[in-house]
């Protein structure tokens, strides 16, 4: 499978133009983005917190009369430890509650599928449709799109990949009515957010509908926002800009290419061969190499890159028995060249390296059989320039043992590399284990311990550990099906993403990550704790696949590694390296 990586002005916007091919999603980024900044002066991402109404869970910054008793406690008694943790941001604060009466609806779009559409209309509603629904994935509501003329109730919904197919094919071959906007529009909720996609004919016609926003006691009822599109300049090979009028504001904007146009029209740059990547820019990676250390295999060992190319950090973080925070030794492995996928089996580390054009192979510990020179075209492992570039700045590959051979997702694929060093397609890589960090083997259905029944297979959301599963539609509301064979459900309701699923004894429970608020919390079922010390880093945590151990990199340079389910820390790894 392909990589394509994206300019980083479009960086933003890779998880929504991950739904079109890499030419399409380029062609179309000028106008994405220029759509985007007219539709965020009307309606920002987040609203205001709203009014003071207590307090609400634990921080880790905030103003001194915020601090929690036990903090000034120790002050008084220990004001060396006092001063240690307000430095590196360890102090607790009450977190303050907001009251808003801001609208939290669905964002509902209604598009004109009529002949004066066709073209060059569809193309900006395309590009509207990606970023109405990227808005609404930031406030965590949903987005449905209905065509004009349609019964009311008939939604298309979903992820773009699913949604934009089925937009694409709702074409209608008379032009829509006032009417019948009026007809969509009247069975809608208070607190929806309407947004109108059409022509300036229909748009002039709708006196009773005015393009202003929504009030807060009439809801939306004839009050869209209306998006009115027609072609404002001509060229040989035919449309090259429209005019777009929102409200009283008008633009002109450029359209893509003639002959990408045409294939985005006919629906065929909507099937993609692989993932758009994108880079982190230079100044947010830290020194080169540096990512978030990973737990790649079942061993307790977390890896990571140093910060040379050729450093392998691997730190052993059983659970320790200590009753205090032990400071524990890092080993560094001395490889030449970008290291790419490593993994700890038994007493052997495994890790595949690209040196000068070349994959080789590193094990530390016992020798194993194969080829004396070890050494893989990176072709063979879809390894190249683009893909290598954007691993350098994530997590390392698992590298798994799989009885003589070697096998390492890269670049969609699982590829099996056997003691030789030949190399064979062994299947795709799950979409779902294709995270915005980097490959997240706890999503990967083929690394269960058992065969996924047909609900646990076709959900859209799904983690395992253990051999306990866990899957969700919505991603917040979770069915949960232990090891022991028994039923559980689990829910919450913040704007979070499940990072990981571990074990309480016998009951599962399920890491979240808000990267609003970069909050980790162990959500059970009858209850949810905030894990404040593994809290406050700028990338998700890590969860062990199997043991209840969650590793976090905050500040960065320094890593705490502790238990999931209590937030008590066993670990801290520090390392100029």
């Amino acid at each position: 499978m392909s990589a394509t990586r994206l300019p980083a002005a479009l960086a933003p916007w890779a998880g929504a133009l991950s739904a079109l091919s890499p030419e399409l999603a380029l062609a179309l980024g000028p106008l994405v983005r220029r759509l985007d900044q007219l539709v965020g002066t009307r309606e920002p991402v987040t609203d205001a917190p709203g009014e003071p109404d207590g307090t609400g869970g634990i921080g880790r910054s905030g103003r001194p009369e915020q601090l929690l008793p036990a903090e000034w406690l120790l002050a008084e008694e220990h004001p060396e430890e006092f001063l240690r943790r307000f430095v590196d941001r360890e102090l607790l604060y009450l977190a303050p509650e907001f009251r808003s009466t801001a609208t939290r609806g669905r964002t509902i779009v209604l598009v004109d599928a009529g002949p004066s559409q066709a073209g060059a209309g569809r193309l900006v509603q395309l590009a509207a449709l990606l970023v109405l629904h990227r808005r609404a994935a930031a406030r965590g509501s949903e987005m449905l799109v209905g065509v004009i003329g349609d019964p009311p109730g008939w939604w298309l919904a979903g992820e773009p990949a699913d949604l934009l197919p089925s937009w694409l094919a709702a074409r209608r071959p008379a032009e829509p009515t006032a009417e019948q906007v009026r007809e969509a529009v009247a069975g809608l909720d208070a607190a929806d957010r309407v947004w109108l996609l059409t022509s300036p004919r229909l748009a002039d016609g709708l006196p009773g509908l005015p393009s202003g926003p929504a009030t807060a006691a009439g809801g939306p009822t004839g009050t869209p926002r209306v998006l009115a599109t027609e072609v404002a300049r001509w060229g040989p090979e035919g449309a090259t800009h429209v005019a777009v009028r929102l409200d009283r504001t008008e633009l002109e904007l450029p359209l893509p290419a003639a002959d990408i146009a045409v294939r985005a029209l006919r629906g065929a740059e909507f099937r993609r061969n692989g993932p758009v990547l994108v880079p982190a820019p230079a100044d947010a990676v830290g020194p080169p190499g540096r990512a978030m250390p990973v737990f790649t295999t079942d061993a307790t060992v977390l890896l990571t890159r140093g910060r040379h190319e050729g450093t392998l950090l691997a730190t052993d973080v059983r659970l320790t028995e200590h009753k205090h925070t032990a400071v524990t030794r890092t080993k560094a492995h001395r490889l030449n060249g970008q290291v790419i996928a490593a993994g700890r089996t038994g007493r052997r580390l495994f890790a595949l390296h690209l040196h000068r054009g070349r994959v080789l192979r590193y094990v530390s510990g016992r020798q194993v059989g194969g080829a004396a020179g070890f050494v893989v075209d990176p072709a063979f492992l879809g390894l190249d320039a683009t893909v290598a570039e954007v691993l350098a700045g994530r997590p390392l590959l698992p590298l798994l043992r799989s009885g003589d051979d070697l096998l390492v997702p890269v670049a969609g694929r699982w590829r099996r590399i056997a003691p030789d060093g030949a190399v064979t397609d062994d299947g795709p890589v799950d979409q779902r284990a294709e995270g915005p960090h980097g490959f997240e083997r706890y999503r990967e259905p083929r690394l269960l311990e058992r065969a996924p029944q047909p609900g646990e297979r076709l959900a859209r959301h799904l983690v395992h550990a253990g051999g306990t599963v866990a899957w969700s539609e919505d991603g917040k509301c979770w069915y949960v099906r232990t090891r022991l064979g028994e039923d559980r459900r689990l829910s919450f309701r913040e704007n979070a993403r499940v990072v990981g699923l571990v074990h309480d004894r016998r009951e599962p429970v399920l890491i979240t990550w808000s990267p609003d608020t970069r909050m980790v919390r162990a959500i059970r079922c009858d209850s949810t704790r905030t894990l404040s010390r593994f809290s406050g880093g700028t990338a998700p945590p890590v969860v062990h696949p199997t043991e209840p151990l969650i590793a976090s990199e905050y500040p960065p340079g320094r890593v705490v590694v502790g238990d999931a389910t209590t937030g008590r820390i066993h670990h801290v790894i520090g390392s100029n390296e």
